[in-house]
């Protein structure tokens, strides 16, 4: 094959892939979690929304606080990880029924569940667990998003 038509192909094939690779990057369901290496709760939290069907890319990182300040996270609430999901940032274990909500709501820049409260989604998934998850608005402002409450 000539230099000419290996170019070419080369420059065919790299085409080609380009849309494949963005479309992967772009993926709706796709997670990257950024934790501590040594925090375990982290990975079980990320492991629950592998095992609901989400695609999980873990990140381990020694400078969580850099991504956080990055992504707008309060740090006087923030909680154990943080993930980026369709460009909304989920901080500590919010639960899978709050990210699902916070997929129509594009004026909010993410949710956190402050600290590590026991029986959240990666520290026990508790029946009689009692939370609030926090909506972060693009502003900066907190509010009350979701009131987990024991079930009856």
């Amino acid at each position: 094959m000539s230099m000419k038509r290996r170019e070419f192909v080369a420059a065919l094939a790299a085409t080609v892939a380009l849309p494949a690779a963005s479309a992967l990057a772009a993926e709706p369901d796709a997670f990257t979690v950024y934790k501590d290496p040594n925090c375990g709760c982290c990975s079980l939290w990320a492991d629950a929304y592998q095992k609901a069907g989400y695609r999980v890319e873990i990140v381990e990182e020694r400078d969580l606080i850099s991504h956080k300040r990055k992504l707008g996270v309060p740090l006087d609430i923030q909680g154990c990880h943080t993930a980026v999901y369709r460009g909304q940032f989920l901080e500590g274990h919010v639960p899978m029924k709050a990210a699902r909500m916070l997929e129509s709501r594009t004026d909010l820049a993410g949710l956190v569940v402050p600290g590590m409260p026991a029986g959240s989604l990666g520290m026990g998934d508790d029946a009689s667990a009692s939370y609030d998850v926090i909506a972060v608005g693009k502003d900066g402002n907190t509010s009350v998003f979701l009131q987990v409450r024991p079930k009856a």
